[in-house]
């Protein structure tokens, strides 16, 4: 590996030439290679962060590569089963990927240095949950996403709402006040399941839970699940949201372009297709967080978003922990929200994105936040989704606890069966 051959080059020429020990020459400086995803961060921010770097850390380069998203997995696999000079040294991981990677083995574990120097207690929880298993931290939160409500101001205004609501209950109350004169009150689609994950948590239920002997149940027919459940179909009623799609089929951003649409559940970003498509709705948009059962907290949400991880097959740790600990730390996690309007890896920076209404309507929502089961196996039941087949059917009249029960036993079957 890199870090003995270099130890070995500077014990017999320490006399020589006090190997290492000329920070900022250039000459003998240590490479860490990091793979980031593509359009995580521009190019400007890696430039700006890359200079800063390697003038406060002079025996280090960075060499940055930058990943595609389709195929990462079985790349970040061999990775870390790597025993090669030109292995990453940081990898930046979906945070619903982490749970994989830990099972394959091979990432190093970074509790200590989350728990003394990166101030882990203020992490989002959609974010930390997912990198931590048992006691150990793997996945270090990096920068978060999540939906909020993206709403017409001018409809609002018209239907007599002067402010968002606060809570699910006000939340029904002005969707059916909004729902009339031709108007959808929300566009939902009938299997947008991360939204009513969102619902399912708030209730105190989940998707699957783990036993004490590590065995993965589906949890749907849960009466904590049914209830969230009931009001994801009460809320879709009120509303053409299609019963048997997702929001990308037909692509939601576009339905609410066409104008006759009052809300949507959708992360920031997506007001520039749909002013794209639509430039009379320029100025007339706003965002609120999707509302909590109570007004003193926003619901719960699914958070989406990246982790940094460490192989532990790196040639330099020290180094690599240095990249991790700056991109966690507040000056580029400030610099990196800012950048790309995403939402910081901690509750206590929110502030940083409190001038950009969208990201600060994902921030508020983002300290409720939640990540899917952290199950290896995980990715498989999403590629099935029983959890979309049995939303249609409850959607389309089916007894919600027959429906239920089916998906849990369906979600149960995969994961056990990919665990063996």
């Amino acid at each position: 590996m890199k870090r003995r051959l270099f130890a070995v080059v500077c014990v017999t020429a320490s006399l020589l030439t006090a190997c290492g020990t000329l920070p900022g020459t250039g000459a003998h400086r240590r490479t860490v290679t990091v793979w980031l995803m593509k359009d995580s961060a521009s190019k400007e921010f890696l430039k700006r962060f890359t200079e800063d770097f390697e003038h406060k850390h002079g025996d280090l380069r960075l060499d940055i590569r930058i990943q595609e998203w389709t195929g990462i997995g079985a790349k970040v696999q061999a990775a870390l089963k790597r025993d090669d000079p030109a292995a990453p040294d940081v990898i930046e991981v979906g945070n619903t990927q982490v749970a994989q990677y830990v099972d394959g083995g091979g990432l190093s574990d970074m509790t200590l240095e989350s728990m003394r120097d990166w101030g882990m207690d203020h992490w989002l929880p959609g974010l930390a949950t997912p990198g931590r298993f048992g006691p150990h931290q793997y996945g270090i939160p990096w920068y978060a996403a999540n939906r909020v409500v993206i709403y017409r101001k001018d409809l609002f205004t018209g239907a007599g709402i002067e402010q968002p609501p606060k809570t699910r209950e006000q939340w029904l109350t002005d969707t059916e006040r909004l729902n009339s004169g031709g108007d959808q009150g929300i566009y939902l689609a009938g299997q947008d399941w991360y939204t009513l994950a969102g619902f399912i948590w708030d209730e105190g239920g989940d998707l699957a839970d783990e036993s004490s002997s590590g065995n993965w149940r589906g949890t749907l027919n849960t009466p904590a699940a049914l209830r969230g459940m009931d009001f994801y179909r009460r809320l879709q009623a009120l509303g053409q949201g299609p019963a048997g799609a997702d929001e990308e089929h037909p692509p939601q951003s576009g339905v609410f372009a066409k104008g006759r649409v009052a809300q949507i559940v959708a992360v920031p970003g997506l007001v520039q297709a749909i002013e794209r498509t639509n430039p009379d709705l320029k100025g007339k948009l706003g965002f609120f967080p999707v509302p909590g059962k109570t007004a003193a907290k926003p619901g719960a949400v699914f958070t989406g978003g990246s982790d940094l991880v460490v192989p532990e097959n790196t040639d330099d740790r020290p180094g690599a922990t240095a990249v991790v600990a700056a991109l966690v730390g507040v000056k580029w996690q400030t610099e990196l929200a800012r950048t790309m309007n995403y939402v910081p890896n901690k509750t206590t920076l929110a502030h940083a994105v409190a001038g950009e209404a969208g990201v600060a309507a994902m921030a508020a929502g983002a300290a409720q936040g939640r990540a899917t089961p952290s199950s290896p196996q995980w990715a498989a039941v999403e590629a099935h989704n029983p959890i979309k087949d049995c939303m249609t059917k409850i959607l389309g009249g089916a007894d919600p606890s027959t429906e239920a029960r089916r998906a849990s036993d369906r979600i149960t079957t995969i994961l056990e069966a990919d665990r063996v």
